[in-house]
């Protein structure tokens, strides 16, 4: 998963891990119910952050509030879909640590004066030697590159369409909100979201109409309905 990093915020993952290691704690359950409220406070700070980045945010921080309430609430039943979510992000936090970890002793090779890479077999030997494939010939490296070169190509394309298609899901959420409130006074976000997918779409749109001051919402107390009404609702 890409993770943006900019002077004013890094992306989730990055931030979460960052938290962690600031509080010196191992990548665990406990640990991840201990940092959420510091991550949400980090959340609630960030300031025009793209739609896309913030979906990720949220994502996360959904996870996060999943894991905190189910430290103060042990009893609290959890579905073979949210066990895996939990799952999912402390494999992810491990994972990116290695690679945080390899990332930090790749910059000091590169900053080296000397150095090579090679293969163990070959580590002792003082000669540099390269040894190429009885079939390889120009022809081979031609198509190869070209072959990687459209891979990477049509994997370009395929982000550009996906970035694209979300945008514009957005922006039809936004005027189904701004039609659905001509005819109704207020609704209920688990009644307007069919899924987890449309949810985090809602729930975007809903923030750029806020931002906007063309709907209000309102929630009675922690994790109950958000009631959603237009600015010009007398209820």
């Amino acid at each position: 998963m890409y993770e943006l990093k900019t002077p004013q915020f890094s992306g989730p993952i990055e931030k979460l891990l960052e938290l962690i290691e600031a509080k010196e704690l191992d990548v665990t359950r406990l640990s991840l119910s201990t940092v959420t409220a510091d991550f949400l406070e980090y959340l609630r700070s960030l300031q025009e952050v793209p739609p896309l980045v913030l979906a990720d945010f949220i994502v996360v921080a959904a996870r996060l509030v999943l894991i905190k309430s189910k430290a103060l609430l042990p009893s609290l039943p959890l579905s073979e879909e949210e066990e895996e979510d939990i799952q999912d992000l402390e494999n992810r936090l491990r994972l990116y640590k290695e690679f945080k970890q390899a990332g930090k002793k790749i910059e000091i090779l590169l900053k080296a004066e000397r150095r090579s890479f090679s293969r163990e077999l070959f580590s002792s030997y003082s000669i540099k030697i390269f040894y190429p494939g009885t079939k390889l010939n120009l022809g081979a490296l031609n198509y190869s590159l070209d072959s990687m070169l459209a891979s990477l190509q049509m994997f370009a394309e395929r982000q550009k369409g996906v970035i694209k298609k979300t945008i514009v899901s957005i922006e039809q959420k936004m005027q189904e909100l701004l039609t659905h409130f001509t005819s109704k006074s207020q609704s209920k976000f688990s009644e307007m979201a069919k899924n987890k997918d449309e949810a985090i779409v809602l729930f975007l749109a809903i923030l750029h109409l806020i931002k906007d001051r063309m709907i209000n919402i309102e929630q009675e107390s922690n994790f109950s309905d958000i009631i959603i009404k237009p600015t010009n609702s007398k209820i």
